[in-house]
Formats: C-alpha cells, sequence, structure tokens
C-alpha cells in the first residue's frame, strides 16, 4: 500500500485556503472495494496512531471516545474532540481545530481506470499562518505524520472489514 502526495483535486472542500496562501495537502491511499466517507473517517479516528494522539488531546480537557467518532460520521454531532465540523459533503468532509490554526481534510473517491472496484483515500490538512509563529519549520514533521495517519487508518480500515 502505497500513500502519495498528490495536488488538490478540484472542488475540494480545503480548495479556498490553497488559494489564500495557507498552507494545504493531499495524500493519498488506494484500497480495493468500495470504501464509504463514515468507514474511512471511523478507521482514521479509531486507528491505533490517532489513538495515541487523542491521548494526548485528553491532558489539554479535549477527550474523545470511538462511539463518539461513530456520531460525529452519523451526522448526529458536529465535534469530535479538539475539532468542528467545518464543511461535509456526500465524499468529504473538513474538521476544524478548536483553534482555528488547522484544518483535517478527508475525502474517497472511485479509482479511475481500475478493473476491479478500488477506492482512493484522501486525507490533508490545512495550516493557516500565525503571526510569530513559524509553521512553515514543522511542516516537514507534518508531511511525515499525515503518512503515518493514513497508513494506520488504512491499517484499521483493513480490521473492520475482515471483522465485518
Amino acid at each position: 500500500m502505497r500513500v502519495e502526495s498528490r495536488p488538490l483535486p478540484n472542488a475540494s472542500l480545503h480548495e479556498s485556503y490553497a488559494r489564500s496562501g495557507a498552507y494545504t495537502d493531499c495524500f493519498t491511499a488506494d484500497v480495493s472495494g468500495n470504501v464509504s466517507l463514515a468507514q474511512f473517517v471511523e478507521a482514521f479516528y479509531t486507528s491505533r496512531v490517532f489513538k495515541l494522539e487523542r491521548m494526548i488531546l485528553n491532558l489539554i480537557d479535549k477527550p474523545s471516545t470511538d462511539a463518539e467518532a461513530r456520531e460525529l460520521l452519523d451526522g448526529n454531532c458536529d465535534g469530535f474532540a479538539a475539532w468542528t465540523v467545518e464543511g461535509r459533503l456526500p465524499d468529504q468532509l473538513l474538521m476544524c481545530d478548536y483553534l482555528g490554526h488547522t484544518r483535517s481534510w478527508f475525502m474517497v473517491a472511485a479509482c479511475d481506470g481500475q478493473e476491479l472496484i478500488s477506492t482512493r483515500l484522501h486525507f490533508g490538512s490545512v495550516v493557516v499562518p500565525v503571526r510569530r509563529f513559524p509553521y512553515r519549520v514543522l511542516i516537514g514533521f507534518h508531511r511525515l505524520y499525515s503518512r503515518v495517519l493514513l497508513r494506520s487508518a488504512v491499517a484499521r480500515l483493513a480490521r473492520l472489514r475482515k471483522r465485518d
């Protein structure tokens, strides 16, 4: 399974941030079968790597559970841990952090040119420039961490699909 850096797809929910000069990225992984946005985001937020981040968020009074992740995906709430929904489409979800400095973006799309059914999972971020903070020095780490998060989500998705 390869995680690739790609340009933002047209009509992505975080495209306006790229046009305004904020840092944006897009990483993808192709998986076999038809995967819904809800399945992808649940796998992401309940993956092993992200659970470590959730433990850290708990220390700053931003707790979360797997059940709360499912509620977000069912549309029963507009927040999860340190994020709130900024935008939602049938194939995309854009989450904004509680400080308003970063966004997490998820998208699913059928893979073009594939004989077998497969889904391209997209994960991207927005980092809004903050005065007096050289955020660009952290972009290298952020890009690596994004790849690790997406790989962990794909592994979790495989385990969830095997269970079902």
